[in-house]
């Protein structure tokens, strides 16, 4: 491996800055001041909210009129229900809209993306490897979005890198690196084991471990994490994102053009998606 080769991996792995975009990006989003345990610097902001009010039930008791004096017949009413009100689901606001065409054109990298590509729904997300929030999204929400919408045929569903740090580069490039169609697979790997790689000590050793269970060698991790121009195409997707669209946070969705920022619960991203059908 030449010097400059093991300069990049030193790079990527140790918390040096790398090459990116021309903007004071130091959140996963830029609200609320809370320290994010992954990655210090970032702070979070959670745009979608649920309003969820207690589900109210009322059941009438059945009863049995007893005998009176006037010899009336006994009588039973019948026990009722009525259905319990669904939980309130409040909408989160969107902060403005792109041009979708425009969105959606070839980018640096290759698209990422599942479901149809005549979906009446897209969603574009743009996120950073070691945002807590992007992993929150990712491990309690995106599955069963997946599930509900995308293998119905409803949505497509589009990944776009947006690194904040180093770490996360390395991690989107491994991604990039995996074997054919293990891209997502390896994202939701890599996000269910954040804190193991993240916040360690050593992101290189942990890194590699991760890798391995995915399948890389010594040696395909270090060509990986050493190869320039996939790293300048990584943050070239950043770049865009910030530049064109106004991306300054993570997780950030499109939702059919409209601009989304903040994690979002199950509930609140299927009843966006809802009011897009």
């Amino acid at each position: 491996m030449s010097a400059s080769a093991m300069n990049l991996s030193k790079r990527l792995l140790s918390g040096v800055a790398i090459a990116t975009v021309a903007l004071v990006l130091g959140a996963c989003s830029d609200d609320k001041k809370e320290q994010a345990s992954a990655t210090p610097t970032e702070t979070t902001e959670t745009a979608a909210k649920t309003d969820a009010k207690p589900a109210d039930a009322m059941t009438t008791a059945s009863t049995t009129a007893a005998a009176t004096t006037e010899a009336k017949p006994a009588a039973t009413e019948v026990a009722q229900s009525t259905a319990a009100p669904a939980a309130k689901v409040e909408l989160p606001s969107s902060e403005g809209s792109v041009d979708t065409a425009k969105l959606m054109e070839p980018g640096a990298l290759p698209e990422m993306a599942i479901g149809e590509a005549n979906a009446p729904v897209t969603i574009v997300e743009y996120m950073s490897m070691t945002c807590p929030h992007c992993a929150a999204f990712h491990n309690n929400t995106f599955e069963e979005i997946k599930t509900k919408y995308v293998d119905s045929g409803k949505v497509r569903f589009v990944l776009r890198e947006f690194p904040f740090d180093p770490r996360a580069a390395a991690a989107f490039m491994l991604a990039r690196c995996a074997p054919e169609g293990q891209y997502f697979p390896m994202i939701s790997m890599l996000f269910k084991q954040q804190q193991q790689w993240a916040a360690a000590q050593n992101g290189r050793d942990a890194l590699l471990q991760m890798s391995k269970l995915a399948g890389f060698t010594q040696e395909s991790f270090e060509s990986c994490l050493t190869n320039q121009k996939l790293l300048d195409d990584v943050n070239a997707v950043m770049q865009k994102g910030a530049k064109d669209f106004g991306v300054q946070s993570t997780p950030t969705f499109f939702v059919n053009g409209e601009h989304y920022s903040g994690d979002m619960s199950v509930d609140v991203m299927s009843a966006l998606i809802d009011s897009k059908l």
